[in-house]
Protein backbone atom coordinates (compact mmCIF):
# COMPACT_ATOMS: atom_id res chain seq x y z
CA UNK A 1 0.00 0.00 0.00
CA UNK A 2 1.41 3.38 -0.67
CA UNK A 3 1.36 5.16 2.38
CA UNK A 4 2.29 8.71 1.02
CA UNK A 5 -0.62 8.40 -1.64
CA UNK A 6 -3.17 7.89 1.30
CA UNK A 7 -2.05 10.51 3.08
CA UNK A 8 -1.70 13.15 0.19
CA UNK A 9 -5.61 12.09 -0.03
CA UNK A 10 -6.76 12.74 3.54
CA UNK A 11 -4.70 16.04 3.22
CA UNK A 12 -6.40 16.95 0.16
CA UNK A 13 -9.56 15.96 1.97
CA UNK A 14 -9.13 17.69 4.95
CA UNK A 15 -8.31 21.09 2.77
CA UNK A 16 -11.44 20.60 1.09
CA UNK A 17 -13.30 20.40 3.95
CA UNK A 18 -12.20 23.46 5.55
CA UNK A 19 -12.65 25.13 1.45
CA UNK A 20 -16.16 24.15 1.72
CA UNK A 21 -17.24 24.82 5.71
CA UNK A 22 -15.15 28.70 5.44
CA UNK A 23 -16.43 30.21 8.35
CA UNK A 24 -15.51 33.76 5.90
CA UNK A 25 -18.71 32.07 3.88
CA UNK A 26 -20.83 30.19 6.24
CA UNK A 27 -21.02 32.83 8.69
CA UNK A 28 -21.68 36.78 9.61
CA UNK A 29 -17.95 38.53 11.02
CA UNK A 30 -17.01 37.47 14.19
CA UNK A 31 -19.45 34.55 14.01
CA UNK A 32 -17.43 30.85 14.24
CA UNK A 33 -18.99 27.26 14.28
CA UNK A 34 -17.64 27.24 17.60
CA UNK A 35 -20.72 29.42 17.86
CA UNK A 36 -22.77 26.85 16.75
CA UNK A 37 -22.14 24.18 19.17
CA UNK A 38 -24.28 23.74 22.03
CA UNK A 39 -20.74 23.82 24.74
CA UNK A 40 -20.33 27.34 24.06
CA UNK A 41 -18.47 29.90 21.78
CA UNK A 42 -18.17 33.75 21.45
CA UNK A 43 -20.46 34.66 24.20
CA UNK A 44 -19.86 31.65 26.23
CA UNK A 45 -22.37 28.57 27.35
CA UNK A 46 -25.67 28.68 26.65
CA UNK A 47 -28.64 27.61 28.94
CA UNK A 48 -28.85 23.64 29.46
CA UNK A 49 -31.46 23.31 27.49
CA UNK A 50 -30.12 24.74 24.56
CA UNK A 51 -30.35 23.01 21.01
CA UNK A 52 -28.18 23.69 18.33
CA UNK A 53 -28.62 22.73 14.81
CA UNK A 54 -25.76 20.18 13.24
CA UNK A 55 -25.16 20.02 10.14
CA UNK A 56 -24.87 16.46 10.35
CA UNK A 57 -28.43 16.38 11.34
CA UNK A 58 -29.43 16.69 7.65
CA UNK A 59 -28.24 12.85 7.06
CA UNK A 60 -31.84 12.21 9.48
CA UNK A 61 -33.79 13.57 6.09
CA UNK A 62 -32.40 10.79 3.86
CA UNK A 63 -34.29 7.95 5.56
CA UNK A 64 -37.36 9.88 6.65
CA UNK A 65 -37.44 10.74 2.60
CA UNK A 66 -37.40 7.12 2.03
CA UNK A 67 -39.79 6.46 4.75
CA UNK A 68 -42.37 9.20 3.61
CA UNK A 69 -41.99 7.86 -0.12
CA UNK A 70 -42.98 4.01 1.31
CA UNK A 71 -46.16 5.38 3.25
CA UNK A 72 -47.11 7.46 -0.01
CA UNK A 73 -46.66 4.01 -1.94
CA UNK A 74 -48.88 2.00 1.15
CA UNK A 75 -51.81 5.18 0.84
CA UNK A 76 -51.49 5.02 -3.04
CA UNK A 77 -52.20 0.99 -3.25
CA UNK A 78 -53.90 0.68 0.20
CA UNK A 79 -56.47 3.91 0.48
CA UNK A 80 -56.09 5.93 -2.56
CA UNK A 81 -56.66 3.03 -5.25
CA UNK A 82 -59.67 1.38 -3.49
CA UNK A 83 -61.11 5.22 -3.16
CA UNK A 84 -60.77 5.74 -6.61
CA UNK A 85 -62.29 2.28 -7.55
CA UNK A 86 -65.39 3.71 -5.44
CA UNK A 87 -65.31 6.59 -7.83
CA UNK A 88 -65.02 4.60 -11.27
CA UNK A 89 -62.03 5.85 -11.96
CA UNK A 90 -60.20 4.10 -15.44
CA UNK A 91 -57.05 2.65 -14.52
CA UNK A 92 -55.76 2.23 -17.74
CA UNK A 93 -55.16 5.46 -20.21
CA UNK A 94 -56.23 5.05 -23.82
CA UNK A 95 -55.50 2.57 -26.25
CA UNK A 96 -52.78 2.76 -28.64
CA UNK A 97 -53.88 4.04 -32.49
CA UNK A 98 -53.04 1.53 -35.54
CA UNK A 99 -50.13 1.90 -36.90
CA UNK A 100 -50.46 4.47 -39.81
CA UNK A 101 -47.21 5.94 -41.58
CA UNK A 102 -48.81 8.80 -43.03
CA UNK A 103 -51.02 10.42 -40.04
CA UNK A 104 -47.91 9.33 -37.91
CA UNK A 105 -45.76 11.63 -40.17
CA UNK A 106 -48.07 14.18 -40.11
CA UNK A 107 -48.75 14.21 -36.44
CA UNK A 108 -44.86 14.50 -36.11
CA UNK A 109 -45.11 17.59 -38.71
CA UNK A 110 -48.36 19.42 -36.89
CA UNK A 111 -47.53 18.09 -32.92
CA UNK A 112 -50.47 17.81 -31.06
CA UNK A 113 -52.52 20.41 -33.01
CA UNK A 114 -55.06 19.17 -34.45
CA UNK A 115 -54.38 20.26 -38.73
CA UNK A 116 -57.56 22.42 -40.71
CA UNK A 117 -60.23 20.93 -41.94
CA UNK A 118 -58.77 20.47 -45.75
CA UNK A 119 -56.14 18.55 -44.41
CA UNK A 120 -58.03 16.28 -42.58
CA UNK A 121 -60.05 15.96 -45.42
CA UNK A 122 -56.48 15.48 -47.63
CA UNK A 123 -55.73 12.98 -45.03
CA UNK A 124 -58.78 10.80 -45.05
CA UNK A 125 -58.76 11.04 -49.38
CA UNK A 126 -55.18 9.13 -49.20
CA UNK A 127 -56.62 6.97 -46.74
CA UNK A 128 -59.85 6.11 -48.00
CA UNK A 129 -61.20 6.94 -43.93
CA UNK A 130 -63.83 9.04 -43.27
CA UNK A 131 -62.58 12.89 -41.66
CA UNK A 132 -64.09 11.11 -38.33
CA UNK A 133 -61.82 8.62 -38.36
CA UNK A 134 -58.91 10.74 -39.02
CA UNK A 135 -59.99 12.77 -35.82
CA UNK A 136 -60.00 9.71 -33.60
CA UNK A 137 -56.83 8.75 -34.47
CA UNK A 138 -55.41 12.01 -33.64
CA UNK A 139 -56.94 12.53 -30.74
CA UNK A 140 -55.54 8.53 -29.68
CA UNK A 141 -52.21 9.71 -30.58
CA UNK A 142 -52.56 12.94 -28.58
CA UNK A 143 -53.64 11.64 -25.56
CA UNK A 144 -50.82 8.74 -25.92
CA UNK A 145 -48.97 7.91 -22.61
CA UNK A 146 -51.44 10.31 -20.20
CA UNK A 147 -51.44 9.17 -16.90
CA UNK A 148 -54.54 7.34 -16.45
CA UNK A 149 -57.44 8.95 -13.93
CA UNK A 150 -56.82 6.59 -11.21
CA UNK A 151 -52.90 7.18 -10.99
CA UNK A 152 -53.67 10.96 -11.49
CA UNK A 153 -56.00 10.72 -8.49
CA UNK A 154 -53.80 8.82 -6.43
CA UNK A 155 -51.09 11.37 -6.98
CA UNK A 156 -53.49 14.00 -6.23
CA UNK A 157 -54.67 12.74 -2.92
CA UNK A 158 -51.42 11.82 -1.45
CA UNK A 159 -50.26 15.65 -1.80
CA UNK A 160 -53.52 17.05 -0.49
CA UNK A 161 -52.96 14.82 2.73
CA UNK A 162 -49.58 15.74 3.58
CA UNK A 163 -49.91 19.81 2.28
CA UNK A 164 -53.10 19.83 4.60
CA UNK A 165 -51.30 18.25 7.62
CA UNK A 166 -47.94 20.10 6.93
CA UNK A 167 -49.86 23.56 7.05
CA UNK A 168 -51.90 22.79 9.33
CA UNK A 169 -49.46 21.37 11.75
CA UNK A 170 -46.56 24.56 11.03
CA UNK A 171 -49.64 26.62 11.75
CA UNK A 172 -49.61 25.10 15.16
CA UNK A 173 -45.96 24.97 16.06
CA UNK A 174 -45.37 28.33 15.17
CA UNK A 175 -48.85 29.90 16.67
CA UNK A 176 -46.85 30.59 19.55
CA UNK A 177 -43.21 31.09 18.44
CA UNK A 178 -42.30 34.56 18.62
CA UNK A 179 -40.81 35.13 15.07
CA UNK A 180 -44.50 33.96 13.87
CA UNK A 181 -45.56 37.48 14.63
CA UNK A 182 -42.11 39.64 14.38
CA UNK A 183 -39.47 39.04 12.32
CA UNK A 184 -37.12 41.02 14.38
CA UNK A 185 -36.86 38.32 16.31
CA UNK A 186 -35.55 36.16 13.31
CA UNK A 187 -32.11 37.82 13.77
CA UNK A 188 -32.61 38.47 17.74
CA UNK A 189 -29.57 36.52 19.48
CA UNK A 190 -28.74 35.15 16.14
CA UNK A 191 -26.46 32.24 15.68
CA UNK A 192 -27.47 31.27 18.94
CA UNK A 193 -31.09 30.44 18.66
CA UNK A 194 -32.68 27.83 20.45
CA UNK A 195 -34.39 25.16 18.10
CA UNK A 196 -37.26 23.26 20.07
CA UNK A 197 -37.78 19.92 19.42
CA UNK A 198 -41.31 20.49 17.58
CA UNK A 199 -39.21 23.28 15.01
CA UNK A 200 -36.48 20.49 14.96
CA UNK A 201 -38.97 17.53 13.70
CA UNK A 202 -40.81 20.18 11.56
CA UNK A 203 -38.22 20.93 9.71
CA UNK A 204 -36.72 17.64 9.32
CA UNK A 205 -40.02 16.54 7.89
CA UNK A 206 -40.66 19.22 5.25
CA UNK A 207 -37.12 19.15 3.74
CA UNK A 208 -37.78 15.09 3.97
CA UNK A 209 -41.02 15.75 2.10
CA UNK A 210 -39.31 17.78 -0.80
CA UNK A 211 -36.53 14.97 -1.61
CA UNK A 212 -38.89 12.18 -1.34
CA UNK A 213 -40.84 13.97 -3.73
CA UNK A 214 -37.45 14.13 -6.06
CA UNK A 215 -37.12 10.65 -5.46
CA UNK A 216 -40.62 10.27 -7.19
CA UNK A 217 -40.14 13.55 -10.02
CA UNK A 218 -39.63 11.20 -12.65
CA UNK A 219 -42.04 8.31 -11.60
CA UNK A 220 -45.23 11.21 -11.15
CA UNK A 221 -47.43 12.33 -14.09
CA UNK A 222 -45.10 14.89 -15.97
CA UNK A 223 -46.92 18.41 -16.21
CA UNK A 224 -46.76 21.46 -18.14
CA UNK A 225 -44.56 23.14 -15.08
CA UNK A 226 -42.11 20.46 -14.91
CA UNK A 227 -39.20 22.38 -15.17
CA UNK A 228 -40.54 24.90 -13.24
CA UNK A 229 -41.33 22.17 -10.66
CA UNK A 230 -37.80 21.00 -10.60
CA UNK A 231 -35.95 24.47 -10.00
CA UNK A 232 -38.39 24.94 -7.08
CA UNK A 233 -38.07 21.14 -5.60
CA UNK A 234 -34.03 22.47 -5.55
CA UNK A 235 -34.21 25.56 -4.88
CA UNK A 236 -36.39 24.39 -1.64
CA UNK A 237 -34.01 21.58 -0.81
CA UNK A 238 -31.13 23.72 -1.02
CA UNK A 239 -33.08 26.94 0.99
CA UNK A 240 -33.83 24.13 3.70
CA UNK A 241 -30.53 22.73 3.65
CA UNK A 242 -28.22 26.19 3.81
CA UNK A 243 -30.80 27.78 6.91
CA UNK A 244 -30.26 24.60 8.86
CA UNK A 245 -26.29 24.32 8.32
CA UNK A 246 -25.92 28.14 9.75
CA UNK A 247 -29.14 28.20 12.16
CA UNK A 248 -31.38 30.71 9.76
CA UNK A 249 -34.29 28.30 10.78
CA UNK A 250 -36.64 30.90 12.17
CA UNK A 251 -36.49 32.44 8.61
CA UNK A 252 -36.99 29.30 6.93
CA UNK A 253 -40.28 28.08 9.16
CA UNK A 254 -42.10 31.06 7.97
CA UNK A 255 -40.87 30.58 4.02
CA UNK A 256 -42.36 26.68 4.60
CA UNK A 257 -45.53 27.46 6.65
CA UNK A 258 -46.63 30.09 3.82
CA UNK A 259 -45.94 28.23 0.55
CA UNK A 260 -47.75 25.40 2.65
CA UNK A 261 -50.78 27.61 3.23
CA UNK A 262 -52.43 27.73 -0.54
CA UNK A 263 -50.72 23.92 -2.07
CA UNK A 264 -53.59 21.84 -0.14
CA UNK A 265 -56.12 24.23 -1.89
CA UNK A 266 -54.75 23.34 -5.31
CA UNK A 267 -54.83 19.30 -4.60
CA UNK A 268 -58.39 19.33 -3.45
CA UNK A 269 -59.43 21.03 -6.05
CA UNK A 270 -57.94 19.03 -8.86
CA UNK A 271 -59.53 16.41 -6.57
CA UNK A 272 -63.08 17.88 -6.36
CA UNK A 273 -62.78 17.89 -10.05
CA UNK A 274 -61.92 14.33 -10.55
CA UNK A 275 -64.84 13.65 -8.65
CA UNK A 276 -66.99 15.48 -10.80
CA UNK A 277 -67.70 17.82 -8.21
CA UNK A 278 -67.64 21.33 -10.45
CA UNK A 279 -69.11 23.37 -7.62
CA UNK A 280 -66.80 22.51 -4.94
CA UNK A 281 -63.48 23.04 -7.39
CA UNK A 282 -64.53 26.34 -8.56
CA UNK A 283 -64.55 27.45 -4.97
CA UNK A 284 -61.29 25.99 -3.74
CA UNK A 285 -59.91 27.56 -7.32
CA UNK A 286 -61.33 30.60 -5.91
CA UNK A 287 -59.89 30.17 -2.59
CA UNK A 288 -56.38 28.99 -3.90
CA UNK A 289 -55.92 32.12 -6.36
CA UNK A 290 -56.71 34.72 -4.02
CA UNK A 291 -54.58 33.04 -1.11
CA UNK A 292 -51.71 32.59 -3.33
CA UNK A 293 -51.45 36.28 -4.54
CA UNK A 294 -52.05 37.26 -0.53
CA UNK A 295 -49.44 34.71 0.78
CA UNK A 296 -46.97 34.45 -2.26
CA UNK A 297 -47.02 38.07 -3.85
CA UNK A 298 -47.74 39.81 -1.05
CA UNK A 299 -46.42 38.86 2.73
CA UNK A 300 -43.25 36.28 0.94
CA UNK A 301 -41.50 39.41 -0.71
CA UNK A 302 -42.97 42.78 1.57
CA UNK A 303 -42.52 40.81 5.24
CA UNK A 304 -39.98 37.51 4.49
CA UNK A 305 -37.60 38.91 2.09
CA UNK A 306 -37.77 42.69 2.77
CA UNK A 307 -36.57 41.83 6.36
CA UNK A 308 -33.54 39.44 4.98
CA UNK A 309 -32.79 41.91 2.74
CA UNK A 310 -33.00 45.00 4.17
CA UNK A 311 -32.90 44.33 8.57
CA UNK A 312 -31.42 41.47 9.00
CA UNK A 313 -27.68 42.24 7.95
CA UNK A 314 -28.17 45.33 10.05
CA UNK A 315 -27.87 42.82 13.19
CA UNK A 316 -26.25 40.04 11.88
CA UNK A 317 -24.03 41.38 9.26
CA UNK A 318 -23.25 40.82 5.28
CA UNK A 319 -21.29 37.58 4.12
CA UNK A 320 -21.66 35.91 1.36
CA UNK A 321 -24.58 33.00 2.47
CA UNK A 322 -26.57 36.00 3.24
CA UNK A 323 -26.58 36.97 -0.61
CA UNK A 324 -27.21 32.74 -1.86
CA UNK A 325 -29.37 33.08 0.80
CA UNK A 326 -31.76 35.81 -0.39
CA UNK A 327 -31.05 34.52 -3.95
CA UNK A 328 -32.85 31.44 -3.64
CA UNK A 329 -35.49 33.60 -1.78
CA UNK A 330 -35.70 35.52 -5.21
CA UNK A 331 -35.50 32.31 -7.04
CA UNK A 332 -38.66 31.44 -5.45
CA UNK A 333 -40.87 34.29 -5.46
CA UNK A 334 -39.92 34.43 -9.79
CA UNK A 335 -41.41 31.20 -9.73
CA UNK A 336 -44.31 32.20 -8.06
CA UNK A 337 -44.95 34.67 -10.05
CA UNK A 338 -44.65 32.37 -13.07
CA UNK A 339 -46.89 30.34 -11.79
CA UNK A 340 -49.82 32.85 -11.03
CA UNK A 341 -49.62 34.48 -14.75
CA UNK A 342 -50.90 30.62 -15.39
CA UNK A 343 -53.29 30.85 -12.67
CA UNK A 344 -54.09 34.04 -14.23
CA UNK A 345 -54.62 32.56 -17.62
CA UNK A 346 -56.89 30.08 -15.57
CA UNK A 347 -58.88 32.43 -13.60
CA UNK A 348 -59.78 33.63 -16.56
CA UNK A 349 -61.10 30.89 -18.56
CA UNK A 350 -62.90 30.22 -15.23
CA UNK A 351 -64.79 33.26 -15.76
CA UNK A 352 -65.74 33.09 -19.35
CA UNK A 353 -66.91 29.95 -19.05
CA UNK A 354 -67.53 29.43 -15.04
CA UNK A 355 -65.80 26.26 -14.43
CA UNK A 356 -62.21 25.36 -14.40
CA UNK A 357 -61.05 23.51 -16.98
CA UNK A 358 -59.31 19.83 -15.93
CA UNK A 359 -56.20 20.03 -18.59
CA UNK A 360 -55.62 23.88 -17.27
CA UNK A 361 -55.91 22.73 -13.74
CA UNK A 362 -53.92 19.65 -14.24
Amino acid sequence: MDWSLLSSSSLSLVAFRRWFWSESFWLPPNVTWKDLEEGGGSEGPGPPSMVLPSVYDLWLSVPLAVALFGLRLIWERYIAHPLGHLKSFKETSLAKPQPNEILEKAFGLHGKFSPDHNKILGYAKQLDWTPRQVHRWWRKQRMLGKPSQMQRFKETSWRFIFYLCSFWSGLYILWDKSWFWEMNYCWQGYPRQHVPSDIWWYYMVELAFYLSLVLSLFRDVRRKDFREMVIHHFATISLLCLSWSNNMIRVGTLVVCLHDTVDYWMEGAKLALYCKSNKLCNVMFVVFTVLWFITRLVIFPFRIIRSTMFEGHLVVGMFPMYYLFNGLLCTLLSLNVIWFCMILRMFYQYVIHGKVSLTALD
